[in-house]
């Protein structure tokens, strides 16, 4: 059974390791903790609610994603109209407590190293020893913003450092970024702001209907088994036009433009000689996973990603990745804790 508090800051020896305690890896947890397993959950928050304990305060639930239930607990909250950086992270604590969840946290893992037949992990609050690995690290942690040639003089921030319009009342603003995160961000930043600017690399793709979620992540899926970097599962679902995005269609807000060539000190510039002048650029540009910790095991492959069969790691059986690739959000993650964790005990009992 999972051990809370054990050993903190010595080495503990365990038979798996779960790295991460959003939707992903409490998933796993809850199907290690039913079939009694002995395991720990290490999560680098301090509390619970894995990355969205850092959405930005104007995310209302009702405007989210859909939130998927975890496990076992439905997630109703009495108001959907609270931010959701409030609402999931009571929602993630009340599951911890229900399930009984072995969460050490504050822990931050510094490497995974192979100790042959086990794995080594090393962290900031002492080391475990275990028989396998449910990675669940997901990649808010690692906000990706693309390299263009010049300087601006403006201020410059990513989806993930965005604490809501009030800073960008009054500024020219240029949004970069086809997801729907660039969309929500963009139609409450046109609110305030003198003007706004939306720039994609492609054309965005809007639709009418709700996008067919296990098509998206089998997309996803064959990426990663081809051992290519994994790309996000948002990507290939397209845009769902809701009545907001309808609206700022109708006033303008979302006329886009190609992304710009380059930037200069007092914006952006386009090859064609074309400029806007900003005072702000927003990077709505997306993620990388989370995955610098498992370096010195060298999972990645030639094409840059990391050979999956399902949730397995190919190179190494004792290592399954959650919240990677088409678990990479709350569509996919549900079944792959689910999935790593039943095939873990699987393994462990077939090697015991």
């Amino acid at each position: 059974m999972g051990v809370t508090g054990a050993g903190v800051g010595v080495g503990v020896r365990t038979e798996v390791v779960v790295i991460g305690a959003g939707q992903a890896g409490l998933s796993a947890a809850s199907g290690l903790a039913r079939a009694g397993a002995d395991f720990v959950v290490l999560d680098g928050e301090d509390g619970p609610g894995g990355a969205w304990r850092h959405r930005w305060p104007t995310l209302r639930v009702d405007d989210a994603h859909r939130i998927h239930d975890l496990p076992g607990l439905h997630f109703d909250p009495a108001d959907p109209t609270r931010p959701a950086a409030e609402v999931v992270p009571e929602y993630f604590g009340d599951y911890e407590r229900e399930f009984g969840l072995a969460v050490e946290r504050p822990v931050h893992v510094l490497g995974v190293h192979d100790a042959d037949p086990d794995l080594r992990v090393e962290t900031d609050r002492g080391t475990w020893t275990t028989r396998a690995l449910i990675n669940a690290t997901g990649t808010w942690t690692r906000p990706f913003v693309p390299r263009y040639p010049g300087t601006f003089d403006g201020r410059q921030l990513h989806t993930a450092d965005y604490r809501g319009p009030a800073g960008m009342a009054g500024k020219r603003v240029v949004v970069v970024g086809g997801g729907t995160s660039a969309v929500q961000l963009l139609i409450e930043i046109a609110a305030v702001a003198a003007d706004t600017l939306w720039v994609t690399r492609r054309p965005p793709v809007f639709s009418d209907d709700t996008f067919d979620g296990r098509a998206a992540v089998a997309r996803v899926e064959e990426r990663v088994r081809a051992g290519l970097a994994p790309g996000s599962v948002v990507s290939v679902t397209g845009l769902l036009r809701t009545s907001a995005v309808r609206a700022a269609e109708e006033a303008g807000v979302l006329d886009r433009r190609p992304v710009f060539d380059r930037l200069v000190p007092g914006g952006v510039a386009w090859d064609d000689g074309t400029t806007y002048d900003a005072d702000v650029i927003l990077w709505a540009t997306g993620w990388r996973a989370a995955l610098g910790h498992l370096a010195p095991l060298h999972l990645r492959g030639p094409g840059g990603g990391i050979v999956m069969d399902g949730t397995r790691v190919v190179a190494d059986p004792r290592i399954h990745l959650v919240g990677y690739g088409p678990s990479a959000s709350t569509i996919g993650a549900n079944r792959a804790g689910r999935t790593a964790a039943r095939e873990v005990l699987t393994r462990l009992a077939a090697v015991a």
